[in-house]
């Protein structure tokens, strides 16, 4: 068990420095776009600091192989999410976010519970499932898929809209923590599958399960959704509601699709099913959008409506001939729109 603890801690570490190292590296690319999976990745790979988060992030996926080998589930993705204090300390130090007195209490209550589920693994009692019926994860997975890219693509429709309050990123971490929760499932029986024997064998058993073409699908999507959303929004929110969205999902269904059982002592139940109930709770109540700066009310459609556009930011312009002109006498209309000169009456 101890040696799953480390590789979940390392895994951590990985995974927060990878993190960091591609929200960098996003902002000196242009604007990616997730209509345009190709484009999105042929950006990507050409640019070598992204790459180099990229590489930490592999080498923390190939440490969760280890993890869900000795760990069950529930004790793994607990350990997982207890890494987002160091993404926070990470975040602000080389990326200079600040999150808001609310989202940082909040940070703070999904790591309370979470850590409530680790408390609630008492290694004598635990079951460490390893292999599940193909049928039932597939019933998981292919709806679970298809409600993260539709909530992904509702999300993009709103961010489009004129007069929109700019997201924080909580849709999309949501849609992607979806998309990697079904990764992490497939991650779990891939690992049940990497069992003694030669690598044919090994290979024959992969490839005859669905979990390598679920993992093909989770990385292909996951990726072009993920650096979309991570460059447009901050990482020190946008990855802690990800990462509890995949904990949540791979602990709540994975824990009856790989056979393992919850605790039967009343205190570890109650810890796990509340530690579960409160970081879901407090995720349903995190604000969608950011606030706009000053903390002043944004307007309605209504207002938008209401109010004639802002004047332009000079009192003087020039016409075509190089001659001055007095600013138009409705100040919503530009200078040429209007009279040269206020109409003055008798």
């Amino acid at each position: 068990m101890w040696w799953g603890v480390g590789a979940a801690l390392v895994a951590n570490l990985l995974y927060s420095v990878g993190f960091v190292l591609e929200k960098r590296a996003l902002g000196a690319l242009p604007a990616l776009s997730a209509g345009r999976p190709v484009r999105v990745v042929v950006t990507l790979v050409t640019s070598p600091s992204w790459l180099v988060g990229a590489v930490a992030l592999a080498a923390g996926f190939g440490a969760q192989l280890v993890v869900y080998r000795t760990l069950p589930i529930a004790a793994a993705q607990g350990i997982f999410v207890s890494g987002l204090v160091l993404l926070l300390l990470l975040s602000s130090a080389v990326l200079g976010e600040r999150p808001t007195g609310r989202e940082r209490r909040a940070l703070g209550t999904v790591l309370v519970a979470l850590l409530m589920v680790v408390a609630s693994v008492r290694e004598e009692d635990e079951v460490v499932g390893g292999a599940a019926p193909w049928g039932l994860v597939l019933l998981v997975s292919v709806p679970t898929l298809a409600t993260g890219v539709a909530l992904y693509a509702q999300v993009e429709r709103r961010a489009r809209r004129r007069h929109r309050v700019p997201t924080n990123g909580i849709g999309y971490g949501v849609a992607v923590g979806l998309l990697y929760g079904v990764s992490s499932l497939a991650v779990k029986g891939a690992a049940g599958r990497l069992t003694g024997g030669g690598a044919a064998e090994v290979a024959r058993a992969l490839l005859g399960s669905p979990y390598p073409y679920l993992l093909l699908f989770t990385a292909g999507a996951g990726l072009v959704m993920s650096q979309t959303a991570l460059q447009r929004c901050r990482a020190s929110l946008l990855v802690p509601v990800c990462t509890t969205v995949t904990a949540l999902f791979t602990a709540v269904a994975g824990t009856p699709v790989f056979g393992e059982r919850l605790p039967e002592d009343p205190l570890p139940l109650f810890l796990r099913v509340a530690g579960t109930a409160l970081a879901l709770s407090v995720l349903l109540a995190m604000p969608r959008h950011d606030a706009p700066a000053g903390g002043t009310a944004v307007p309605t459609r209504a207002a938008h409506r209401r109010t004639p556009p802002c004047p332009p930011p000079n009192d003087e312009e020039t016409d075509g001939n190089g001659s001055r002109r007095d600013p138009a006498a409705h100040p919503g209309l530009s200078p040429r729109q209007g009279p040269a000169r206020p109409v003055r009456r008798p």
